[in-house]
């Protein structure tokens, strides 16, 4: 990779690039090729073409120019003599500021279970102060997953495991399908070997066989689209990530049969309104199967994911799935938060979807870990990260994120420390509850509190779901317990 490949792939994915923006790319590539000269990673090539993979790789995600220059520059202050000010004093404070923060967030090597749990603390810290060092995070593990072949096999699996486990989970929290799908793609085979070649040997016939089917439904759609006058820019035959089928297998019990959606259909189009008239005119070619037809339109995903999905008996009763849906929605199922970039201010404040979808980083940001409970920790980590997440309201119509099975305290606690200390009830759509409840999503919650109540009790440390609940429990009753000592050890008088 040279200097042309990364601008010819800035101007490709960023219209109206200035000439200025270009000369500030060409100037951080000079600096990293400078500073990294004579380094070599583990394949033998030269150092520099790491830092530039990550560059072109934030180019393919619309990445801004600030962090395309701090993703050629994110391993220059800790592997070479050049600083940090001397880069702020080149390229500005925005830079040097997510050169840092990725830099801080260092490698997250296995050196015991307490270092770990600590190194993934602050990449949830950087995370919530800046969007874009994970967005860096991303792309860095994503070539150091291409260039996995040259590690140690121990430190291979290691590495492969944690991509699927904790970026890949982040990346599909953030909306970031495609992101998402690359992680776990090439971490599968060093993860995962044998289940890897199991996978492979029961869709790889099928594949084939599909794609040929598939292209002919394409060219039938494609005609009928003609026919009825809607405008399409893209109808495109695409296939499931390798690790996603792989867990979707392991639900069917290995049934490929039973899967529909190992090749899909997806038609993008200009507008919402055409998204409809392309489902009806689907639906009317083909039969839908029942309660296949998921409008995420209406009703996004969490993580903003929007689109028509409908999966129809096709020619010879073969069933196959469409996806449906606009530029705006085919860039955010790719790119998730990445997709416009919502970390920047606009005139009325940060983006309010921003804030809404990094509630839960703020979240983990403030989590702490008790000596002798990393191990907890880290699966408390996973477990709100992957699990799947439920959508409540309070009476407001606030939206409050939380995995599934968490109870009314949960809820209590994710809004605030002060009425999960005071909560003594719940009312869940106009019904009284007991407080081990498990939500559902859509649920309007309401808190019923005694103002006189300041200390949760301990019972509920085996209630409630969320590690953040846990915590401030635990502060609660730890604050209360050294209350209690104070007031003993009080002189009388």
């Amino acid at each position: 990779m040279i200097l042309d490949d990364l601008l010819q792939s800035i101007q490709q994915n960023i219209p109206y690039i200035s000439r200025a923006d270009l000369q500030l790319v060409s100037d951080a590539y000079q600096l990293a090729s400078l500073a990294h000269s004579g380094q070599k990673r583990h394949s033998g090539e030269d150092y520099i073409q790491h830092p530039m993979a990550v560059a072109i790789k934030l180019a393919e995600m619309k990445a801004d120019i600030t962090t395309i220059i701090a993703g050629l520059l994110h391993d220059v202050p800790e592997n070479t003599p050049i600083t940090l000010e001397e880069i702020e004093s080149t390229f500005g404070a925005e830079v040097a500021n997510l050169v840092d923060g990725v830099t801080k967030l260092g490698i997250l090597k296995y050196r015991g279970l307490e270092r770990y749990t600590e190194n993934l603390r602050k990449m949830f810290v950087a995370m919530a102060e800046d969007i874009r060092v994970i967005i860096i995070r991303f792309a860095d593990r994503i070539h150091n997953l291409q260039t996995l072949e040259w590690q140690r096999p121990d430190k291979r699996r290691r590495i492969a495991l944690e991509s699927i486990e904790i970026y890949a989970a982040i990346a599909h929290r953030l909306g970031m399908w495609q992101i998402k799908g690359e992680l776990e793609d090439l971490a599968f085979p060093y993860a995962y070997p044998k289940e890897y070649q199991w996978t492979i040997s029961l869709a790889q016939n099928k594949l084939k066989i599909q794609e040929k089917y598939l292209e002919k439904i394409k060219r039938l759609t494609e005609k009928e689209l003609l026919n009825q006058k809607i405008p399409y820019l893209d109808l495109s035959v695409r296939k499931k990530h390798l690790y996603s089928l792989y867990k979707k297998l392991v639900k069917k019990e290995g049934d490929l049969d039973k899967v529909y959606d190992i090749i899909a259909l997806r038609i993008i189009v200009k507008n919402i309104p055409d998204c409809y008239r392309v489902l009806g005119l689907i639906h009317q070619l083909w039969t839908p199967l029942k309660g296949r037809v998921k409008d995420y339109i209406a009703q996004p995903k969490l993580n903003g994911y929007q689109s028509l999905h409908t999966t129809v008996f096709c020619e010879q009763g073969q069933i196959v799935e469409f996806q449906i849906r606009n530029q705006e929605m085919e860039e955010v199922s790719e790119f998730g938060i990445a997709a416009h970039w919502l970390y920047k201010e606009t005139p009325q404040g940060k983006n309010k979807i921003q804030k809404d979808r990094l509630v839960w980083v703020k979240a983990l940001k403030e989590l702490k870990s008790s000596p002798g409970s990393h191990q907890d920790f880290l699966e408390q980590i996973k477990s709100d990260i992957i699990k799947n997440r439920i959508l409540v309201f309070t009476p407001k119509g606030d939206v409050i994120d939380l995995p599934e099975g968490s109870t009314p305290i949960d809820f209590a606690y994710r809004v605030h420390s002060d009425l999960g200390n005071s909560c003594q009830g719940a009312v869940i759509n106009d019904q009284l509850v007991s407080l081990d409840t498990p939500l559902k999503s859509g649920d309007v919650v309401s808190v019923l509190t005694n103002k006189n109540k300041k200390v949760p009790s301990s019972d509920w440390l085996q209630i409630v779901k969320t590690y953040q609940a846990k915590e401030k429990i635990r502060d609660a009753l730890k604050k209360e317990q050294g209350n209690f000592v104070s007031r003993l050890l009080r002189p009388k008088k």
